[in-house]
């Protein structure tokens, strides 16, 4: 092996981690613990995708459409998803969000920006701007 591949293996083991760390102290900053992660995503899919049929939804997610099912009725239990027959399919049905879903998701992402702007903050201005740099790069990364 070669300096530059071991110095790119030991650059993704450190990235790996750090984010990992930081992914899992932003998940920590909850408002509302009731609702779970699995759950949360699934709000956020649908928020970011619009409504869709708890079949597309489990394929957004990755999970068995079973599983979603029951994430879905839970989520209506609670009052942050409605079912409405779909237009075209009488045996399916679309999930949409409820304001109640927005609100949760907007004091959710209030409270890990503010989390992270605090964070943010504590560094110094050459930090900052290192970051804003990284975060260019890592959202490169992500979407290859």
């Amino acid at each position: 092996m070669g300096r530059t591949t071991l110095d790119t293996a030991a650059l993704a083991h450190d990235l790996r981690l750090a984010v990992m760390r930081l992914s899992r102290r932003l998940r920590g900053q909850r408002v509302d613990t009731s609702v779970t992660l699995t759950q949360l995503a699934a709000l956020s899919t649908l928020h970011r995708h619009g409504p869709m049929s708890p079949g597309e939804l489990a394929a957004h997610e990755r999970v068995q459409p079973p599983s979603m099912t029951r994430v879905v009725v839970a989520l209506e239990g609670i009052g942050l998803v409605t079912r409405t027959p779909h237009p075209t399919d009488g045996r399916q049905v679309v999930i949409d969000l409820t304001p109640a879903a927005h609100e949760l998701l907007t004091a959710e992402a209030r409270a890990r920006e503010a989390w992270l702007s605090a964070r943010l903050q504590a560094l110094s201005a050459e930090e900052r701007d290192v970051l804003r740099d990284a975060a260019v790069i890592i959202d490169k990364l992500a979407s290859g």
